[in-house]
């Protein structure tokens, strides 16, 4: 096991990363933006094991980032806010969460972040920038799995920040092989406040969105197609929301 593996796994390590990072990422999400949180009532009784939450992605870091911050907030008893962020003094840590390896590995930064408990894969579709085809690595799975045996995970299906991109049958698969607690979650503003990196800001003053749903009721024994269109709709990055979207509006203008 690599250090950064090995390190990420103390709670103190990470305890200690949540407080570098959110201290530095609480100005653009509460005070230089402003942002509404809902449903956190959701996370109130989930069990602190085989928890998968499914997103949209609009950045590579601030999204996650938010993610932590709230879990944190919900641990002291905050509702639906942040406030004052004085959880990062005994932040929730019994979370995990998905990121392609060459993204986490880009910069300093991002290095630092891995130790905040990134699970990264090969991504089997892209690679430095470029469209490829390689069959799924089973540690990059497994790897997910085990972390479910203990925790929660973030996951984004979509594995890219391009809004109403098709998910990927990897999330599907881990859920009809863990039978997890699902919670779909459904962000917004997050492209237009944040570079696509989100470590740096391109508007200030934008309304950062995030509601957590309830669970998702799953009938494990479905195949993984239907079990990603579950998701995928429950996100609302399926066609029926695509079609309704303000983004498919414009490119009909555009043609």
């Amino acid at each position: 096991m690599r250090l950064t593996e090995r390190l990420r796994n103390i709670k103190l390590v990470r305890s200690c990363v949540y407080a570098m990072v959110g201290a530095a990422s609480y100005p653009g999400l509460a005070m230089v933006n402003s942002i509404r949180i809902e449903g956190t009532e959701h996370l109130k009784g989930l069990p602190k094991r085989n928890v998968l939450f499914v997103s949209n992605h609009q950045t590579y870091f601030a999204d996650v980032i938010t993610f932590l911050h709230i879990f944190c907030a919900v641990k002291w008893r905050k509702e639906n806010r942040l406030g004052i962020p004085y959880y990062l003094l005994n932040p929730f840590t019994n979370v995990y969460f998905v990121a392609a390896e060459e993204t986490m590995n880009g910069s300093l930064i991002s290095r630092l972040f891995k130790m905040a408990g990134a699970l990264t894969i090969k991504r089997t579709w892209r690679s430095d920038g470029k469209d490829v085809a390689r069959n799924r690595d089973e540690s990059d799975t497994q790897k997910i799995d085990e972390a479910l045996e203990k925790s929660w995970v973030i996951t984004f299906p979509q594995g890219t920040t391009k809004p109403f991109a098709p998910g990927r049958k990897g999330t599907a698969h881990i859920i009809k092989n863990n039978h997890p607690i699902v919670v779909p979650v459904v962000i917004n503003g997050f492209w237009r406040a944040f570079s696509k990196t989100g470590l740096s800001f391109k508007k200030k003053g934008a309304q950062l969105s995030i509601r957590f749903k309830e669970p998702l009721v799953i009938d494990y024994s479905k195949p993984v197609e239907e079990i990603l269109d579950q998701v995928m709709h429950a996100i609302e990055q399926s066609k029926e929301y695509m079609l309704k979207s303000k983004h498919h509006l414009m490119n009909l203008m555009d043609k």
